[in-house]
């Protein structure tokens, strides 16, 4: 059997455990889920930001958006998105 060496942190939640202080969760099945779900929503939530843009720029971007029938916001947000993606797929 292999010793590993405890730091402080892990010989206090060792000293915890044997001394029972640690109890099982009811329905631990549904609060997993519940966590797992907060978690989700958190990463989930959108951030608004500013942006500079030329008038040029942002007349060409409502333009194509209403071509795709979207707000132009949706459309930068996609258009940023996309670049991100493919950005990080090819590691500039």
């Amino acid at each position: 059997m292999k010793y590993y060496e405890l730091d402080k942190e892990e010989k206090k939640i060792l000293d915890d455990f044997e001394k029972g202080k640690y109890k099982d969760i009811p329905n631990l099945k549904k609060e997993i889920a519940r966590y797992q779900k907060i978690a989700t929503m958190t990463l989930r939530k959108k951030k608004n930001i500013n942006i500079r843009l030329s008038d040029k720029d942002l007349q060409k971007m409502k333009s194509r958006a209403i071509e795709k029938g979207i707000p132009y916001q949706t459309l930068a947000a996609s258009v940023l998105h996309q670049y991100l993606n493919n950005q990080l797929k090819t590691k500039i």
